[in-house]
């Protein structure tokens, strides 16, 4: 028996066994599991391109089967995974478990299940003899900061092959969502001035001065629970803020010269968390630091801006959410406050909808897992969403 005859038998099950057995954590080489990917493309006759970061050591797949071409629809899955140190794992992360109808792995549900389904499905794709095109994307680097999605986006600029729709298989209980929030996390360093204790009055007292700040952030958290924006379907229905570290002082009886906060907010659709941050510099700069620089006028306020992630947003009477919610039966659609690879392909001019196998409560934990059932789901879904590629 060839390698293709061998390829074309190999279920979702099977072929999530070989990817978790790829320790593909974020701070890792991918390289590995992209190579395992490729043969598996090779054997098939797939078309993909490949792209990496700027140390080339992370990689993202863009295959297409069917016609070479821009258009058609993309299934778009990442391959790196949260760390598994200090977990209280009762197996192997690496090593695929089975037990009464669940599969047990790191990146079992976050998200390789999907990426299992969509190569499985491979040679049933090309069977169907696809007259547009069905896009697999295959990133790096999503838990971190979709820096994969990113680089694939700058690589499809180059190509010319973008899709026209775009399905991110994230666990969603195969659910149809529609939307989810925006992403900023800021780091504030605070700069005062150092003194003995006995006299406060002679120095700025950094930890002081960001405690206010962050008294500030605890204010606008309950203001935005109570006025708003809301919007229905998130949970909770409104931006979020809040802070997340605190580091500053050395000693009880030295004045603080440094201190430093880590803070995010997650914003609903059509309130950017930009424009909250620009309110919060406004106010430390009317309020706290004119006493901060009267004292000394290098003391005051830093501001790193780190992560940024877009939010998502697809019309409810989309072609596409019409094509997701007839392919998966469901009569609903949702919306959620964790982000995805989504928001940047939306921001790239690709509609994109998010539904997958597994629930996000089942991600990131010690004994990760995805029920078999949810991946015959997702089976049953990507290949009936190349039938639509038909029409």
């Amino acid at each position: 028996m060839d390698h293709a005859s061998v390829a074309d038998r190999m279920t979702t099950t099977a072929l999530l066994e070989r990817l978790v057995a790829f320790d593909t954590t974020s701070r890792n080489s991918n390289l590995a599991l992209i190579e395992f990917i490729r043969d598996y493309l090779d054997r098939h006759g797939v078309a993909y391109r490949v792209s990496t970061d700027t140390t080339g050591q992370k990689a993202n797949l863009h295959a297409i089967i069917g016609p070479n071409t821009a258009g058609g629809l993309a299934l778009s899955g990442h391959v790196d995974t949260v760390p598994v140190d200090g977990q209280a794992w009762t197996g192997d992360p690496f090593t695929l478990r089975r037990r009464d109808g669940k599969l047990f792995a790191r990146g079992a549900c976050d998200m390789k299940g999907f990426v299992a389904a969509c190569l499985a499905a491979v040679p049933d794709f090309q069977a169907r003899e696809l007259v547009r095109p069905l896009h697999l994307f295959i990133s790096y680097d999503e838990e971190v900061g979709c820096f994969g999605a990113r680089r694939l986006i700058e690589d499809m600029a180059d190509s010319g092959l973008k899709p026209d729709m775009c399905v991110v298989g994230e666990p969603s209980g195969m659910q149809p969502i529609l939307a989810h929030k925006g992403k900023l996390d800021l780091t504030v360093t605070v700069r005062g001035l150092t003194g003995h204790s006995s006299d406060p009055a002679r120095g700025v007292n950094a930890v002081q001065a960001a405690g206010e700040a962050i008294a500030w952030v605890a204010r606008e958290a309950r203001r935005l629970a109570m006025e708003g924006p809301f919007e229905p379907g998130f949970d909770p229905p409104h931006t979020t803020i809040h802070v997340g570290t605190v580091y500053g002082g050395t000693i009880l009886n030295i004045i603080p010269e440094h201190a430093t906060f880590s803070m995010e907010w997650r914003g609903i659709p059509g309130d950017p968390p930009e424009r909250h941050m620009q309110r919060m510099r406004a106010w430390i700069g009317e309020t706290i630091e004119p006493a901060m620089k009267a004292v000394h006028a290098t003391c005051g306020f830093e501001y790193e801006v780190g992560l940024e992630m877009p939010g998502m947003a697809l019309p409810p009477d989309h072609a596409l959410t019409a094509m997701v919610k007839q392919v998966t039966g469901s009569n609903s659609v949702g919306k959620v406050s964790y982000g995805t690879e989504g928001g940047f392909y939306q921001q790239a001019g690709i509609p994109t909808i998010v539904c997958g196998p597994g629930h996000i409560v089942q991600a990131h934990q010690p004994d990760e897992w995805i029920a078999q059932s949810e991946l015959d789901a997702c089976d049953r879904f990507v290949r009936r969403l190349a039938d639509r590629l038909l029409a």
